[in-house]
């Protein structure tokens, strides 16, 4: 979106539809079908409407927009953990739906209440979403996806471990990722690299343990099961996972963590008990969030567009309007490049 000054209407009023169309030398039809996503619109002809709004600055109507078709202009977006990879997330998703006029519905998981699924099919029967986006773990429970499919939700599954022939799914390879990450400690020289696990259940902890795992065998490095930790994906947890490392014998010289936050966490660990990092520790993350960054040493990690893929999943609902006829054939699942980041957190052993 460009920095252009809004151009004012002499009247002073909101600019309406009509003003849209005379600017853009359309009809106002048109002007609808492109606030609308629908298709059908020529692209130079969407590019001078898109121009045309901006420069009016203006503001759908939410409501009118509800009463006068069979969408709510919402989209959910359903987490279980709060962190930068849903900030990230959120952020690429909110963009995306500014653009077209869509509010994005941001509700939070409580896996430990047992009223949560109650809730949940109460929350989408009254509001009716145009479809909602699925963040992990969420995205792999059955339970869950199928809440939805009884409410008649469309969803997009975010890193699923597996993919469902009615729903298209968003993420990385994060096998290969950690094949890739555990590959650069290895070739650095480390051979006793403990490892901390995401959430059980979750795709990703389970991807990225088996590219650890296959690595290591590759090279022929054992797998220590005295340094697999399962730390949730969470900072607080993670700090007992390196306490528990870090005491042990025979302590690792690395520590692969499945997310950032519990990468800080064992840099912390390491610091208070007065390790040179990365001299006599190094340590590496994943998702590559805003903790990688305000830690020190920086934290060398893997980094998955996060924000694209969010802006991707709000848009596979806004264009194909799954909520009127399900997702049409073609629909096909996306896999995003990741990028390994190198930083200060790594180096030779000792």
């Amino acid at each position: 979106m460009s920095n252009t000054k809004p151009l004012k209407l002499r009247n002073g009023k909101a600019a309406t539809l009509d003003d849209v169309a005379a600017l853009a030398e359309v009809s106002a039809k048109t002007v609808s079908r492109v606030v609308n996503s629908e298709a059908g619109v020529h692209s130079s002809t969407r590019e001078r409407v898109l121009r045309a709004i901006e420069l009016l600055d203006y503001k759908p109507n939410l409501n009118a927009r509800v009463l006068a078709g069979d969408r709510s202009f919402t989209i959910g977006l359903f987490g279980e953990r709060p962190g930068g990879y849903l900030s990230d997330f959120q952020a690429g998703a909110t963009d995306r739906c500014r653009e077209s006029g869509y509010h994005l519905m941001v509700e939070g998981w409580d896996a430990g209440n047992p009223q949560a699924l109650r809730h949940l099919t109460a929350l989408l029967r009254q509001l009716r979403p145009d479809g909602a986006i699925l963040l992990p773990p969420l995205s792999d429970d059955k339970l869950i996806c199928n809440t939805f499919r009884d409410c008649s939700i469309p969803i997009v599954r975010i890193a699923p471990r597996e993919p469902f022939a009615d729903s298209p799914s968003i993420g990385i390879d994060d096998y290969l990722a950690a094949r890739q990450l555990t590959a650069h400690l290895l070739h650095l020289g480390h051979r006793r690299i403990g490892f901390m696990r995401g959430m059980p259940g979750h795709g990703a902890t389970e991807e990225r343990y088996r590219g650890f795992t296959d690595e290591m065998h590759v090279h022929g490095v054992r797998v220590e099961s005295t340094l697999v930790e399962t730390g949730n994906f969470v900072f607080n947890e993670g700090v007992g996972c390196a306490e528990r490392m870090l005491r042990a014998p025979e302590p690792p010289s690395a520590i692969f963590a499945s997310n950032d936050d519990m990468a800080a966490a064992a840099i912390s660990v390491a610091h208070r008990v007065g390790l040179d990092l990365p001299g006599d520790l190094s340590v590496v993350g994943f998702d590559d969030a805003p903790v990688a960054t305000m830690i020190w040493p920086l934290l060398t990690t893997v980094r998955q567009p996060v924000a694209k893929m969010g802006r991707h999943a709000a848009g596979l609902i806004i264009e194909h309007l799954p909520h009127r006829s399900g997702w049409p054939r073609g629909v096909a699942n996306t896999v995003f490049e990741f990028e390994l980041v190198i930083r200060d957190s790594t180096a030779r052993p000792r």
